[in-house]
């Protein structure tokens, strides 16, 4: 369900005003969107009729920026509704002196019974339909960008929201994975269950090598913590494959207007970098078959976007649903986080491996396969015996496509003052068909008179592979041995390691 809420629509600021058409486009940037990209079919008609409830959603949201557009939207219909009334009475007339110039008696020099001012000639009758040509021409235009204008502002506005979200900024706790960890907090946390202090110890990890060769937010996964990352996938790729998930590896670099389709924009509502784009040269630019300019691309933020990407300009059959692909990927965010003590180590990194799972399903089942997902998480987390929490995302922490979202995250011993030592590990979000009308994805119903329609897309996070390992072995650690316990459903990935010791022989 949506939630609906009365709410007074703010008035227009003079800047987006339909009048004011040069401020227009400098405020709103039209989407350059190649040829080769997919149209999209957006419900403007859903838009012009609840403005309201799209103002509210951008204001639950957090989306400041775009809580105008749906009152310019209901404005600018209403200035194309009138274009297209004057379209309508120039072509009648242009019909009218088609139909008179066709008439023999028009140009014999014999008038017409009725008395009017007209021109009766053929040489003024031509020269008003060559004006009428112009402003037919003319309206049309102003219709088109009228049209393009309204897409625009459509295309940037937020999914609306679930009832089962909550309004503002606090998540609400739906429940708990394994018990709570038994050791007492104390200072060592900050050393030996840290995980940076763990893999410099152990050598399982090298960031200062990292930050010579790449930079800051990077990272080199060594020894046992590289055999780590390769369990870690293996193991979560198996669990969603037992469950009816067809394995796909997709690619890491996208079309950036795929990318946006999906909802991932370049800049986040901040304004910080969220994307690395992909430089081109200033000459020389590749190009399509047809000779037009190769679209810009970007490195993929997460599967989801090239998941998503797959059905791009696709009809499937309802028979097909719901279509369910899980697949291990690199992942690159702009956005890992200032520096400080919060953010050192894999918890906020700038490349990272992810298992990602993503499906495409009608209305009615999308909740099921929301449910499915979040299961298959659970089953994840709860066999590698991490204390986990179930919550509810509020509003404010929604992206673009998304109508309802669960994080599960992970107690960090290390981060016990920071959240109280909870973090993000999974999340699970369903998207209805925000993506699927932007990337013209469409599914045709069983019945074969039916209209085709557009499914609904659900995402879910498997494993992010970097905090899962650094919550292993920070919850891993054994003090009184001095070493890392590995998760029993592990071993088989780690040629029978058990646990990981300083001296382990290598």
């Amino acid at each position: 369900m949506i939630a609906s809420r009365t709410v007074a629509c703010p008035p227009i600021p003079a800047s987006l005003r339909c009048t004011a058409r040069r401020s227009f486009n400098s405020t709103v940037a039209l989407r350059n969107r190649p040829s080769i990209g997919p149209k999209p079919s957006l419900n403007i008609r859903h838009i012009r009729e609840n403005p309201d409830l799209y103002v509210q959603t951008c204001i639950d949201r957090n989306y400041l920026r775009q809580s105008d557009y749906p009152q310019v939207i209901v404005h600018l219909f209403t200035e194309w509704k009138e274009l297209q009334r004057n379209a309508r009475t120039l072509r009648q007339r242009n019909n009218d002196i088609r139909t008179k110039l066709s008439h023999a008696k028009t140009f014999s020099g014999i008038e017409a019974p009725e008395a009017s001012a007209e021109p009766h000639n053929e040489a003024d009758l031509l020269q008003e339909a060559k004006q009428l040509k112009i402003s037919i021409e003319k309206v049309e235009s102003q219709e088109d960008t009228l049209n393009e204008r309204i897409e625009s502002l459509a295309t940037d506005l937020p999914n609306l929201t679930s009832e089962e979200t909550p309004i503002g900024t606090e998540p609400r706790v739906l429940g708990y994975i394994n018990e709570h960890p038994n050791f007492a907090a104390s200072s060592d946390d900050h050393t030996w269950r840290n995980h940076v202090h763990i893999g410099n110890e152990f050598d399982l990890l090298d960031f200062a090598s990292a930050g010579t060769t790449t930079g800051w937010g990077w990272y080199y996964l060594k020894h046992e913590a590289a055999l780590l990352e390769q369990a870690l996938i293996q193991y979560a790729m198996s669990v969603a494959i037992k469950h009816g998930f067809s394995a796909v590896s997709p690619p890491s670099i996208v079309y950036t207007h795929i990318a946006n389709a999906c909802g991932f924009q370049p800049r986040d509502q901040g304004g910080e970098q969220q994307t690395y784009a992909i430089a081109q040269k200033e000459n020389g630019y590749p190009t399509t078959r047809g000779g037009e300019r190769s679209p810009e691309k970007t490195l993929a933020g997460t599967a989801e976007v090239p998941f998503a990407g797959m059905k791009a300009n696709t009809t499937m059959t309802e028979h097909e649903l719901p279509l369910r692909i899980v697949g291990a990927s690199r992942c690159y965010r702009a956005e890992a986080g200032a520096r400080g003590a919060e953010t050192k180590g894999l918890y906020r990194v700038h490349e990272f491996t992810k298992v990602e799972m993503f499906a495409w399903t009608t209305k009615d089942k999308e909740q099921a396969t929301f449910d499915a997902m979040l299961a298959i998480q659970k089953e994840i987390l709860q066999s590698l015996g991490l204390h986990c929490r179930i919550l509810e995302m509020p509003s404010a922490d929604l992206g673009a496509s998304a109508i309802r979202k669960l994080d599960i995250e992970a107690f960090f011993p290390s981060r016990r003052e920071k959240n109280d030592g909870w973090g993000e590990v999974t999340s699970a979000s369903i998207c209805t068909d925000y993506q699927t009308r932007r990337l013209n994805t469409r599914v045709k119903p069983v019945s074969s008179s039916g209209k085709t329609e557009f499914p609904s897309t659900v995402n879910g996070t498997a494993l992010a592979i970097p905090r899962v390992l650094a919550a292993l072995l920070e919850n891993g650690w054994n003090e009184r041995e001095k070493r890392i316990n590995i998760p029993s459903v592990l071993h088989q990935w780690m040629h029978g390691t058990e646990y990981i010791k300083k001296n382990t022989p290598r």
